[in-house]
């Protein structure tokens, strides 16, 4: 974006689900929200700098990786709710169709029918007069790519990629000085494929997206399905919560301390230990048992991958991390709250531990090596001779891991602490964990990637 126009509109990332949503000054004390998260701390943090009260919030489509938090702007700030009329949303809304217009008090948002990513999808532009000064592609055009149109289920995946053809190329037809300004980016598992900006114009859409240098809608189609890679399975669900409208949310989540005696109460009646401290800490003592998901800003991400929505979890945190940004990242994709955490963190722990060896890149040797990483990671560059399993497929495969020493890598650690305390959690017996990444590895060995 231009200077002026950052001004006007600030770029909220949720850098763990590689999304963007929009707030943008209407020039008197008001705003707009475009695709906001239920988890509105960041946006509100911006409203407040800024003097702002947001006055409308507008969805592009119904999000299939976070709740939105539209209802709750409304019931809490009295914001005025745009989106989709073909939507089916059971919340009071005002249904937009393509081509209306809604009157923001001086700059004006106009409704483009631009589905693909999903069937009910809008796009939304921002003018001024008759200047235009930026599009909302949510899903459609995005940074480099456009987003996956697979989550609909397969049989109507080639249908919403070819309405996703037809979607960038009415947005490639604005003029090219219009600032692109797309939800999904760099990150989003809904991106394909990813790149590492957020904002772009449609001059640059144009010259560089290669979705739009294709011949025809057939190469269309053949490129955007190869880029897709896996999702985690919430993705399924959550299109459906946001279309009956995600419940209104306290601002302060509450997870309640538990003694080690009610903790282990709570694990043997089902309940799934999450340790969500640093790779290091877990690696010298743990729960047995225990997974690992590390509190990051990732950590929504994996939570949703390997348990469901409805799993009873409690978790161990060390007392410097967030209890209650570890609470927005499970509400935001639409996962219960911890039963509780352990009282105490690990000191207050009396039952049965665990530990998980961290090796340094020249420890590996000829061990033998499990990549948790994505496909597209894994055949960027690999250790030679690495088995592969992605970290969102490993509960249902542990079985296929061999049963001797085995190493885990993904990137840096975190993936392959939770891959390893996966395989532990499953009955293997001799698992370690590299820190670091097939480079580190490289630079160690002397070797070559494959």
């Amino acid at each position: 974006m231009d200077g002026e126009l950052s001004k006007m509109i600030a770029v909220v990332v949720d850098e763990g689900l590689g999304n963007s949503s929009y707030l943008v000054d209407l020039g008197d004390e008001r705003a707009l929200a475009v695709d906001p998260s239920l988890d509105l701390r960041a946006l509100r943090i911006e409203a407040e700098r800024r003097n702002l009260t947001v006055a409308f919030a507008a969805d592009t489509h119904l999000h299939a990786d976070f709740l939105s938090g539209a209802v709750q702007l409304a019931a809490v700030d009295g914001a005025r709710l745009l989106a989709s009329a073909a939507g089916g949303r059971e919340y009071v809304h005002e249904g937009l169709a393509d081509g209306d217009e809604v009157d923001l008090g001086g700059l004006t948002l106009r409704t483009l029918a631009t589905p693909g990513h999903t069937g009910e999808h809008l796009s939304f532009e921002l003018l001024d007069g008759s200047e235009q000064l930026g599009v909302f592609t949510g899903g459609s055009l995005i940074v480099g790519g456009a987003a996956r149109t697979d989550l609909a289920g397969a049989d109507q995946t080639e249908q919403l990629t070819r309405l996703q053809y037809r979607s960038l190329r009415r947005l490639a037809a604005l003029p090219d000085a219009t600032a692109v300004l797309p939800t999904h980016g760099a990150g989003s598992f809904c991106s394909a494929p990813q790149g590492g900006d957020r904002v772009s114009t449609i001059g640059q859409e144009k010259r560089a997206n290669p979705l739009l240098q294709v011949r025809d809608e057939d190469e269309f189609v053949e490129r955007l399905l190869a880029g897709l890679g896996t999702f985690p399975p919430y993705f399924l669900q959550l299109p459906e919560a946001n279309r009956r409208g995600p419940a209104r949310m306290e601002q302060e989540l509450r997870v309640p301390a538990l003694p080690s005696e009610r903790f282990t109460a709570a694990a043997a009646s089902g309940a799934t230990v999450i340790d969500v401290r640093p790779i290091r800490d877990f690696a010298a003592g743990h729960v047995a048992g225990a997974i690992s998901i590390p509190l990051r800003a990732q950590f929504a991400s994996w939570l949703g991958w390997l348990l469901q929505p409805t799993t009873p979890y409690v978790v161990i945190r060390n007392r410097d991390q967030d209890l209650g940004d570890l609470a927005w990242q499970a509400a935001k994709i639409g996962f219960r709250l911890p039963l509780g955490e352990l009282a105490g963190g690990m000191p207050g722990w009396n039952g049965e531990t665990a530990t998980t060896p961290l090796l340094k890149p020249d420890q590996v040797g000829d061990s033998h090596v499990l990549d948790v990483r994505q496909d597209s990671e894994f055949q960027a560059g690999h250790l030679p001779g690495a088995e592969h399993i992605e970290l969102g497929a490993l509960q249902d495969r542990t079985g296929d891991v061999d049963a001797r020493q085995v190493v885990v890598m993904c990137g840096h650690g975190e993936r392959a602490m939770t891959g390893a305390s996966i395989l532990q959690r499953a009955g293997h017996q001799d698992v370690q964990v590299l820190d670091g990444g097939p480079d580190d590895w490289s630079a160690a060995s002397g070797r070559a990637l494959t």
